[in-house]
C-alpha cells in the first residue's frame, strides 16, 4: 500500500508516490504550460489515473490521495481558489479528482501547509512545535506551525503573506499579488528588473543584452554572482524585504524556526547570514536570537510530501 503526493505549482505538476513510512518510491512532473481553467483540471485528473495504474503494477497500491494548491482550499466545498492560473477562482477540483479516484480518500490543502507539514514528517522541522516554511518562488506564502497545529485563520488564509505590507505609500501595482510579492518573489524579481531596465537608460550591464520580456530570476541572480551593478541592487532590496518579513514574523509568532524554500531559496540561500543580520535590526530582540534561519532539506520535494502526509493522516 502506498500514498500519492500531487503538488500543484505555477509552472509545473509534481507527483510522487511515497510509502507511508515517507520513502519517494516513484516520482515525476510535468509542465502546466500555458492552461487555463478545466485543462489543468484535466492534466492532474489524467495524471491521478496514470499514477493509480503505475502503483497497481508496481504493487504499491495508492490507498489515499493528498493534493498541494498554490493558493486557498475550502475544505467545505472542495473547491480551490488559486490566483496563478486563470479560472481557478473556485475551482471544482475535489469533485474532479474523485470522478477518476473512486473510492481512494482525497485531501487537498494550501501548498503553504503542505510544505511545513512535509519539513514536519520529513525535513528540517522535525520536532518542532513552532516552524515556519516561507516558500519564495513564483509567488510567496508561509506555512505556520504553532503548538504542533497549522495556523489555518477563520477561512483558511492565514499564511499569505505575499500581501504583507512592507512599503509605503500604497500602490495600486500591489493589489493583485501584494507588496511583499511584488518586489521579492521569483516572478516579482524579474519584473522588478525589468522596469529598471526600461527606466535606466545608462545600464551597461549584462542584462541589458537579454530579451527583456524572456528575463527571469535566475538571469538575474547569475548577473549578481558576477557583480552585476543592476542585479547586485535588486537582490540587496530583496534582502531587506526577506529580512523585514523574518522580523515579522519572529516578532508575532517567536518560531524555533524559520525554512526558507521555493525555487528562490535556490540560489538565495548563501543569502540566508545577510538577511539574518537585516531581521534582527527590526525584530523584538529576544525572538530573533532564539530562531534558526535555515533552508528547506526536501529542497523541490517539500510540496509532495506534505501532501503525502497529509494522505497518511486521512487514513491514520
Amino acid at each position: 500500500m502506498a500514498l500519492l503526493g500531487i503538488d500543484l505549482g505555477g509552472t509545473k505538476l509534481a507527483l510522487a508516490i511515497i510509502s507511508n513510512e515517507g520513502i519517494i518510491l516513484h516520482k515525476e512532473s510535468v509542465a502546466v504550460g500555458k492552461r487555463t481553467g478545466a485543462d489543468v483540471g484535466q492534466l492532474i485528473t489524467d495524471q491521478i489515473t496514470t499514477f493509480i495504474l503505475k502503483g497497481k503494477s508496481d504493487g504499491n497500491i495508492i490507498e489515499a490521495i493528498g493534493i498541494s494548491v498554490p493558493g486557498i482550499a475550502h475544505p467545505g466545498t472542495g473547491t480551490t481558489w488559486v490566483p496563478n492560473i486563470a479560472g481557478w477562482e473556485d475551482y471544482p477540483l475535489l469533485e474532479e479528482v474523485k470522478s477518476v479516484s473512486g473510492a481512494i480518500p482525497v485531501t487537498i490543502d494550501s501548498d503553504r501547509a503542505c510544505y511545513i507539514l512535509g519539513e514536519v514528517w520529513k525535513g528540517n522541522a522535525k520536532g518542532c512545535h513552532d516552524a515556519i516554511f516561507l516558500s519564495v518562488g513564483t509567488g510567496i506564502g508561509a506555512g505556520i506551525l504553532i503548538n504542533g497545529e497549522i495556523l489555518r485563520g477563520s477561512h483558511d488564509i492565514a499564511g499569505c503573506i505575499g500581501w504583507m505590507a512592507l512599503q509605503r505609500p500604497y500602490n495600486e501595482k500591489y493589489r493583485n499579488c501584494g507588496c511583499f510579492e511584488y518586489y521579492a518573489s521569483g516572478e516579482g524579481i524579474a519584473k522588478v528588473v525589468k522596469s529598471d531596465l526600461v527606466d535606466n537608460e545608462e545600464y551597461e550591464g549584462v542584462l541589458k543584452n537579454k530579451n527583456i520580456e524572456n528575463i527571469t530570476s535566475h538571469d538575474v541572480f547569475e548577473a549578481y554572482k558576477n557583480g552585476d551593478s543592476l542585479a547586485v541592487s535588486v537582490i540587496k532590496q530583496c534582502i531587506e524585504f526577506w529580512g523585514m518579513a523574518v522580523a515579522n514574523l519572529v516578532s508575532l509568532f517567536n518560531p524555533e524556526r524559520i525554512i526558507f524554500g521555493g525555487g528562490v531559496f535556490g540560489p538565495a540561500l548563501p543569502l540566508l547570514p545577510e538577511i539574518y543580520r537585516e531581521a534582527r535590526k527590526w525584530a523584538q530582540p529576544v525572538g530573533i536570537t532564539q530562531v534558526t534561519l535555515t533552508g528547506s532539506s526536501l529542497e523541490g520535494d517539500a510540496g509532495v510530501y506534505g501532501a503525502g502526509y497529509l494522505a497518511l493522516k486521512s487514513i491514520s
